[in-house]
């Protein structure tokens, strides 16, 4: 995984992969060539399959093997409508009792670390930010990523 900062580390994979992915589909074929488009392809589908799950573990909320169950959020930590909340729900150890489907969480350290532990704002909160990019590199993921080769571009 592309790594530059603890704090919400999945939010910058996301927006370079979504970057990469404008770049490339808005650079003629003077401007990059045939295997840069390639290896920006190969990155994409590496670092979404991550975000995703590939490695047995997801980073998005409701999706996928093992996901976020404890996402730092208010309103997913506080019980239905209707009933109190309190900071006995939010430092509950229990899953989250609203489920934030599609939600990024911030992601793993520069170890790959990441606990579920909804007190970490640093690796488990979501937040817009984090989300925008993921979504428009899924968009563009979605036109086709045509990887032919394990290559793939540092980020």
């Amino acid at each position: 995984m592309g790594f530059s900062s603890p704090w919400g580390s999945l939010r910058h994979v996301g927006n370079a992969v979504f970057l990469m992915k404008v770049f490339a589909a808005r650079a003629s074929p003077a401007q990059i060539k045939a295997a840069t488009r390639n290896a920006i392809d190969c990155t994409a589908k590496k670092e979404l399959g991550y975000i995703l799950g590939d490695t047995g573990r997801s980073f998005v909320v409701g999706y996928g093997t093992n996901p976020p169950q404890r996402p730092h959020h208010r309103g997913s930590s506080c019980p239905p409508l209707g009933t109190p909340c309190s900071w006995d729900n939010y430092n509950s150890p229990a899953p989250n009792p609203n489920t934030l489907y599609g939600a990024m969480v911030g992601g793993p350290d520069g170890t790959d670390a990441y606990a579920d532990n909804r007190n970490d704002y640093i690796s488990n909160e979501v937040a817009t930010d984090y989300n925008a990019g993921f979504t428009g590199a899924l968009a563009a993921a979605e036109e086709g990523l045509t990887c032919k080769a394990s290559r793939r571009l540092a980020i």
